[in-house]
């Protein structure tokens, strides 16, 4: 098994699904999450093909960027198939997948699923997750702030993104998580003080 080969066909495929993204659920967020992933696998001891290629496809089948989520699922897995790999390492991607989602409130089951889940949650914080958080707020025309409203942009970071430190699961990702998150308080404050000059 040249799994080697088999993760650049996954990042080609996953690269056709999602060029064209504009909602910060792009190619390179599946690639950041792939790379992290990798990265807290190997200092986690979780198996690194499986964590890899679960990072690359873990957006796959999610309801707010598929119209039919289990006929994305059904194709993704026609696709590792075609490729030969193996069905209980088939198996295991769709495990380390099933509850990555934070909107599914699920802590994985396998170490490799919670690792991917870390990876996705450190890319929603920090200045990326800043981009990122505008990015699908425009994509979904929500208002950046609006003190009467409450979907929006700068409503998304309380709802969700300011949680996230504690919601970690491998030591790996907390300092990062740490890190991302003090960055995300001292970037909202900032915020305020320029919107409330107006």
């Amino acid at each position: 098994m040249d799994k080697d080969l088999f993760l650049k066909r996954i990042e080609s495929y996953v690269k056709g699904l999602f060029e064209n993204d504009v909602t910060g659920h792009d190619y390179f967020h599946m690639k950041r999450v792939a790379k992290k992933a990798r990265q807290i696998a190997e200092k986690e001891g979780a198996h690194l093909f499986v964590t890899e290629a679960a990072g690359w496809l873990h957006d796959i089948g999610d309801a707010k960027l598929f119209a039919d989520s289990n006929q994305a699922r059904k194709m993704m897995n026609d696709f590792l198939m075609e490729l030969k790999v193996p069905a209980e390492m088939i198996t295991d991607i769709e495990t380390a997948i099933e509850d990555v989602s934070f909107s599914k409130g699920k802590v994985p089951d396998t170490l490799e699923g919670r690792i991917v889940q870390d990876a996705d949650r450190l890319d929603a914080i920090g200045a990326v997750g800043i981009a990122r958080t505008f990015a699908f707020g425009g994509a979904k025309g929500q208002l950046i702030h609006d003190e009467e409203q409450g979907n929006t942009s700068i409503q998304h970071f309380y709802d969700k993104l300011l949680t996230l430190k504690d919601k970690m699961n491998t030591e790996s990702a907390k300092q990062e998580a740490l890190e991302r998150h003090e960055f995300m308080e001292a970037y909202l404050k900032h915020f305020y003080q320029e919107w409330h000059t107006c």
